[in-house]
């Protein structure tokens, strides 16, 4: 296949990529929008092995059968709670290739280069491998933080923040001597303690930030695609690198914004600090039962959901799809009330409620729906917590002051669904249970929602 076909074929595949990007911005053209990227990298994948450039097919065709087939396994495998763990996974992976490539074409620079050239190429191998470096042990530790390998808490290490200060000042003095050809033990050197920075960055940031991370993540990865394709020389790789890095960037200062934060407060670790002692919270948690609830929720005329990461683990997305359709057949107002950060993966409840065949008309964002919860009779929350908390308003001293939130509390009656009287995943108090409306119903999502289907008229 000659270059300027495959130059072709990748800017068809760039198109594609631009189109899925675009797409994905609205859930009705979100399916759509994956096949133009599905279509996008085949092409892309067909051209590059097909290319001038691949003059060997030994070892390429088997590593690629073999991944694809993983690849399948995995996909069927994993369930959509298991999605904010394989995407982090898969992110390092992208970094990991990112450090091989960089050290490898080091070690095998290309011929002919002269003056600047080789300096822009030493320039391209350092950054290459310090954000893939960074990104895999990142991505790896937000892997462990997400499957509960690892302690969602913050690693609260004394003088972090100058810790990763000298990390990052010493990478950037081996670049110094790496472009003054002192060896390529210091790109071997930084390499090190780009793994070490990148493992503590992660750690030292608490479990409720992960979907700001997963998306910051996705921002490195991309970055460390575009770099590797400076160094391979290959377009669409750079194309492509910079649209994940641009849009994972992106998405992160979304993130932060729902959650009234600046990106840097996030990388410097947890939530905020307080300043003081946390409100104490008066009253006791009331529990409720399954016909108490149906009854209620028979009487209300609007109803609104509050999916959280509970839904998740349970998998109750089609039993709350299920009571949604007949409580709508019944006449009755029931919508969904989606936080930016619910779950841990951006994106994570509109996924399950579309895998449910919940409407998309009826799935409303925060900025949308918050208006509307003092006209509302019931509010059922199903496994959230933060993004449902009073005290992000009512307390300066919460670690989540300032965060806006769903204003639940503000309905006639809310009931939330959770299995215990635990904190959450951040582990901070929620005063929401305490209030005189809120009523709780303990147990596992999935069975309780399956109870009160059976006690709701179709």
């Amino acid at each position: 296949m000659s270059s300027n076909i495959v130059t072709a074929i990748y800017i068809a595949a760039s198109v594609l990529f631009i189109l899925s990007l675009g797409g994905l911005s609205n859930q009705e053209s979100a399916k759509r929008a994956v096949w133009f990227g599905i279509v996008g990298m085949a092409l892309a994948v067909f051209a590059t092995i097909f290319g001038p450039q691949v003059t060997s097919y030994e070892w390429l065709i088997p590593m690629i059968a073999v991944g694809a087939v993983i690849g399948a396994v995995v996909a069927h495998r994993v369930e959509m709670t298991g999605m904010p763990q394989l995407v982090a996974a898969l992110h390092s992976f992208v970094g990991l290739a990112a450090v091989f490539i960089g050290i490898n074409s080091e070690l095998s620079p290309p011929t002919g280069l002269v003056g600047a050239e080789i300096i822009i190429h030493e320039v391209e191998c350092f950054l290459g491998v310090f954000i893939g470096a960074v990104t895999t042990t990142g991505s790896v530790i937000a892997f462990g933080k997400l499957s509960g390998v690892i302690d969602g808490k913050p690693l609260a290490l004394p003088a972090r923040n100058l810790l990763n200060l000298i990390a990052v000042g010493a990478c950037i003095w081996l670049g110094f001597m790496f472009m003054s050809h002192a060896g390529i033990w210091t790109l071997y050197l930084m390499t090190a303690i780009a793994f070490i920075f990148g493992a503590h960055l992660v750690l030292a940031i608490g479990g409720a930030d992960m979907p700001v991370v997963v998306s910051m993540l996705n921002s490195y990865s991309g970055w460390a695609a575009a770099a590797t394709g400076f160094l391979l020389g290959n377009d669409l790789l750079i194309v492509t690198g910079a649209l994940v890095g641009a849009s994972g960037a992106i998405l992160s200062y979304i993130m932060c914004r729902a959650m009234n934060r600046n990106f840097l407060s996030v990388i410097l670790g947890g939530w905020g600090t307080t300043t003081g002692a946390q409100q104490e919270v008066d009253g006791e948690m009331i529990a409720t039962d399954v016909a108490s609830v149906a009854a209620d929720m028979q009487d209300a005329q609007s109803v609104i959901i509050v999916p959280g990461y509970g839904m998740a683990v349970a998998q109750a997305q089609g039993a709350v799809s299920e009571i949604t359709r007949r409580l709508r057949d019944q006449g009755k107002s029931v919508r969904f009330a989606i936080h930016p950060v619910a779950g841990r993966l951006p994106g994570h409840m509109n996924v399950l409620l579309a895998e449910a065949k919940v409407p998309y008309d009826i799935v409303l964002e925060m900025d949308e729906i918050n208006a509307d919860f003092p006209n509302t009779d019931m509010v059922i929350i199903l496994g959230a917590n933060d993004i449902v908390n009073p005290a992000a308003q009512d307390d300066p001293n919460s670690p989540i002051a300032g965060m806006p939130v769903l204003e639940v509390w503000k309905a006639r009656q809310v009931i939330i669904s959770k299995r215990g009287q635990g904190r959450g995943y951040s582990g901070i108090e929620n005063p929401l249970f305490f209030k005189d409306n809120s009523r709780m119903l303990y147990g596992d999502a999935k069975a309780s929602l399956d109870q009160l289907l059976g006690n709701i008229t179709t």
